[in-house]
């Protein structure tokens, strides 16, 4: 795969840049949103906090903000029949895999997680028709879920272009699909090469599949 034939350096695209809270309010809202698709790209992947809009029933809404895990935001999504990917790099916190456990539906398929050691790129495609593409890993620090002072200094884009939908829809799907494993350097360290996981699988049904915290991770 030669990700510079992609390039057309002549055709004009309209993206609207993000930075700092900007993360949480476009990508993160957006992600909410979804209806059909979610496909995430992160290096790291960690538990992550957003504010929960709901009203609780018999109380008024009040000015203090509550906050829930995303997962949860993603259990309500695959009850609808959202399909959620993400695709990492290194082994998911503790505290995603604790909060995953407490959604079985999520960790008995609702969500599907693959990794790959080389992944670097951060991407959120959702209904193939919204794209992120910046430095923001899933993370609460990188998405803007943290305060002024402590989220981390990102900078991205976001775009509905068709064109830069269907290239980076490619280069995900085949990375997923294991298209990439047959000629990696790096095969005999990978913990589970991609072309050869029959399906997608949560850390918590089969942690063989991905390596232990501690473990050596090129």
């Amino acid at each position: 795969m030669r990700v510079v034939d992609f390039v057309d350096p002549t055709r004009r695209v309209r993206a609207a840049l993000v930075a700092g809270r900007g993360h949480y309010d476009t990508v993160l809202r957006t992600v909410a949103e979804a209806t059909r698709s979610i496909w995430i790209a992160t290096a790291n992947l960690k538990g992550l906090m957003v504010e929960d809009a709901r009203a609780a029933p018999g109380r008024p809404r009040t000015r203090r903000r509550s906050y829930r895990s995303v997962l949860a935001v993603f259990d309500e999504l695959a009850r609808r029949g959202v399909e959620l990917r993400i695709l990492h790099a290194g082994f998911p916190s503790r505290a995603f895999r604790e909060e995953l456990d407490r959604h079985p539906r999520l960790f008995q398929g609702g969500l599907q997680l693959r990794t790959c050691p080389r992944l670097h790129f951060k991407v959120v495609v959702v209904d193939g028709a919204f794209l992120y593409l910046g430095s923001a890993n899933w993370t609460g620090a990188g998405l803007g879920a943290k305060g002024a002072g402590r989220r981390n200094f990102e900078l991205g884009f976001v775009t509905g272009d068709d064109g830069l939908l269907d290239r980076v829809q490619f280069v995900y799907d085949r990375i997923w699909k294991g298209g990439e494993c047959g000629q990696c350097k790096l095969r005999e360290v990978c913990p589970g090469p991609l072309d050869i996981v029959e399906a997608p699988v949560s850390p918590r049904a089969r942690p063989s599949r991905l390596p232990r915290p501690g473990a050596s991770n090129p």
